[in-house]
C-alpha cells in the first residue's frame, strides 16, 4: 500500500510502499478515504523537540481520517464490512484505574495512532474495534467525516462548562477554534468573541457566527469587551492557541467565577498572575482529546439535528487535495491562512 513514511530520526516524510497492516482478533482494517492534516502532523513532519520526545520512528503518522471498513477480526462483534468510519485516536489499555472507572481519555498508558503506532496516512489503518466510529448519518462526507477527531476537541473544550447565556472568548481561530464557533452557538451562548492574527481566519470566524473577530495584532480583548458591551468580563474561556501572551490576556478579561478552557499547547513557559486567579475565583481545566465516547454520541448527534451547525463545521474543510500533493497540503496547513486541510486518499 501507498503510505507516508518517516524511516528514521530526521525531518520529512516520504510517499512510500509498505506492507498493509494485519488485523488482529479484536481489530478493524479501513481502506483510508480521507486524511485531515493535524499540528501533530507538522511537528512530526519537521521533527522538532516535542516530536523527538515522543516519537519513535520508522511511523506512518496520521490521526484524523476517515475510511471504509474492509476487514473485521474474529472477536469483532458489531462492527461490519462495508462500514463508513472513523477513527478515535487514543487506544487505552482498559485496566488503569481511570478505565475501570469509565474515564478512558485519562488512561494513563494511552498509545496515540499515528504518534506511537502506525497511523492513516496510508492506504489502509487497523485499530481495535473498540475506537472504530461508525457513522449511520449519510449526510456525514468524506471531508467531513476526517474532522471528526478535531470537531471533538471542539466539542469537548466548549461543552466543558454550560453556555446557556454565557459570554464566550476564543483564543485561537485555527480549525479548532472554529469549530468551537459554532458549538457555542448551538450550546447556548451569548456572545462569542475570537482572536488571531490571521485576517483570513477571522474572516472565516465571522462567517462561522462569531460577534466579535478580533486581530490581537492591533487591537486588545478589553477593548473588545467594551465594543460587546460587557460589562463586567467574559464567562467562558476557551484557550485554543497555545501562544503564551493568550492565556495571561484571557485572564484579565474574566469575570469574576469565569471558567476557562485549556486545549491549547504552550510552545514556551507561560506567566500567570495567579493572585488574579486565587481573588477571581476562576477554574482552569486542561482538555486533551475528546471523553471517550461521550463527545462522539454529542458530535454525531448536533451535527445530525442541526443543520447550520453541520455547514457550518463542513465549512471548516477549506483544501482538499489528492494524497499525491500531501506536500503542498501541508504547506498550506503550515501556513496557518485557512482552515482544515484534507488529503484525498482515493486519488493517488
Amino acid at each position: 500500500m501507498k503510505a507516508l513514511y518517516k524511516a528514521g530520526p530526521q525531518a520529512g516524510f516520504e510517499l512510500v510502499d509498505r506492507p498493509e497492516p494485519v488485523t488482529g482478533p479484536a481489530d478493524v482494517k479501513i481502506r483510508v478515504m480521507t486524511t485531515g492534516i493535524c499540528g501533530t502532523d507538522l511537528h512530526i513532519q519537521s521533527w522538532d523537540a516535542w516530536a523527538q520526545g515522543i516519537i519513535e520512528a520508522p511511523l506512518i503518522p496520521g490521526h484524523e481520517f476517515y475510511g471504509e471498513v474492509v476487514e473485521t477480526g474474529a472477536g469483532v462483534r458489531d462492527v461490519k464490512v462495508g462500514d463508513r468510519v472513523s477513527g478515535e485516536g487514543h487506544v487505552v489499555c482498559g485496566i488503569c484505574r481511570n478505565c475501570r472507572a469509565g474515564r478512558r481519555q485519562m488512561c494513563i498508558h494511552t498509545v496515540s495512532v499515528g504518534v506511537q503506532r502506525d497511523g492513516a496516512f496510508a492506504e489502509y489503518v487497523v485499530i481495535p474495534e473498540t475506537n472504530v466510529w461508525v457513522h449511520h448519518d449519510p449526510s456525514v462526507t468524506p471531508e467531513l467525516g476526517a474532522i471528526f477527531d478535531p470537531f471533538g476537541n471542539a466539542v469537548h473544550t466548549a461543552l466543558s462548562f454550560p453556555l446557556v447565556g454565557e459570554d464566550v472568548l476564543i483564543t485561537g481561530a485555527g480549525p479548532i477554534g472554529l469549530m468551537a464557533i459554532a458549538v457555542a452557538r448551538h450550546a447556548g451562548a451569548r456572545k462569542i468573541a475570537i482572536t488571531d492574527v490571521s485576517g483570513p481566519r477571522l474572516e472565516l470566524a465571522r462567517r462561522l457566527g462569531a460577534d466579535l473577530a478580533i486581530d490581537v495584532s492591533t487591537t486588545r480583548i478589553r477593548e473588545a469587551q467594551q465594543e460587546l458591551c460587557l460589562r463586567e468580563g467574559f464567562d467562558i474561556g476557551m484557550e485554543m492557541s497555545g501562544h503564551p501572551a493568550a492565556l495571561p490576556e484571557m485572564i484579565d478579561n474574566m469575570n469574576h467565577g469565569g471558567r476557562i478552557a485549556m486545549l491549547g499547547l504552550p510552545s514556551q513557559d507561560i506567566t500567570i498572575d495567579w493572585a488574579k486567579v486565587v481573588t477571581h475565583m476562576l477554574t482552569l481545566k486542561g482538555i486533551y482529546g475528546r471523553e471517550m465516547y461521550e463527545t462522539w454520541y454529542a458530535m454525531s448527534a448536533m451535527l445530525s439535528s442541526n443543520p447550520v451547525l453541520h455547514a457550518g463545521i463542513s465549512a471548516v474543510v477549506t483544501d482538499v487535495l489528492p494524497a499525491t500533493e500531501w506536500e503542498k497540503g501541508f504547506d498550506i496547513a503550515r501556513s496557518g491562512t485557512g482552515g482544515k486541510v484534507v488529503l484525498d486518499w482515493t486519488k493517488l
